[in-house]
């Protein structure tokens, strides 16, 4: 799988993601690096670190989050992602915009990584045309309402449900199956029980032949266990990435 001069041929691999929030509201570190110089040189030390890739996002995810302009999204992630792309690492754009994406992939991100699902109009169209890696998550509702009584017959099932049609839906829509990346999406729209399940079941998701990724950083679920701010939920986040 190819990914500018970076081949990312994920095989059995596991590729290290490194999340930079240039937002003032992110839920563990909204406001660290919402300025283009304190970004860079957060991902330089992410880098350093053993981040393959570098995930850029403009606009908070966290539960209760209101959507952001494409304006002002645009103006968080595209100095920082233009300066980034001068670095050695893989560079992701976190977006469900179109807009966004389009001017992103301009400034030198060559990974897609749409919360949504491609469910954005035109984002499928667009993803199809880059030819790039494209994240299909799983999130049940939107930020603002997904933590209001999420509820699944069988979680692992209904996902797996869900990615099938997704699937589906980016091939009819050109996207080739072998650039589409699934994350069930930990901590979007689940409870702790059932962020537990998706770990514990995780091998169920290769049903599909495709690459995963898995988030749990700093996610709420962790910290319900732990009993700790999110300041101190770095062994939290070490135990689920373990397992």
């Amino acid at each position: 799988m190819k990914c500018g001069s970076h081949n990312l041929d994920f095989g059995e691999r596991t590729f290290v993601m490194g999340i930079l929030n240039v937002t003032p509201d992110s839920f563990s570190d909204g406001g660290l690096y919402s300025s283009t110089k304190t970004a860079i040189e957060h991902a330089k030390k992410m880098i350093e670190n053993g981040a393959d890739i570098l995930d850029v996002g403009g606009e908070s995810t966290r539960p209760g989050a209101t959507p952001v302009s494409i304006e002002d999204e645009l103006r968080r992630v595209i100095p920082v992602i233009a300066e980034l792309s001068k670095l050695d690492a893989i560079i992701s754009v976190d977006t469900y915009k179109p807009e966004v994406a389009f001017k992103a992939v301009e400034a030198g991100a060559r990974m897609l990584n749409d919360i949504n699902g491609l469910r954005t109009k035109g984002m499928a169209e667009f993803a199809a045309s880059t030819r790039l890696p494209v994240v299909v998550m799983h999130m049940h509702g939107t930020p603002r309402n997904m933590q209001d009584n999420p509820a699944y017959r069988d979680v692992v099932s209904d996902i797996n449900s869900f990615f099938d049609e997704r699937i589906s839906f980016a091939v009819e829509h050109g996207i080739k199956k072998e650039r589409i990346i699934l994350d069930p999406g930990i901590g979007f729209g689940k409870k702790l029980e059932h962020n537990l399940e998706i770990i514990r079941r995780l091998r169920e998701f290769k049903k599909h032949g495709l690459p995963l990724l898995i988030g749990p950083s700093r996610k709420s679920f962790l910290g319900a266990i732990l009993g700790k701010p999110p300041s101190q939920w770095l062994e939290g986040t070490i135990a689920a990435v373990t397992a």
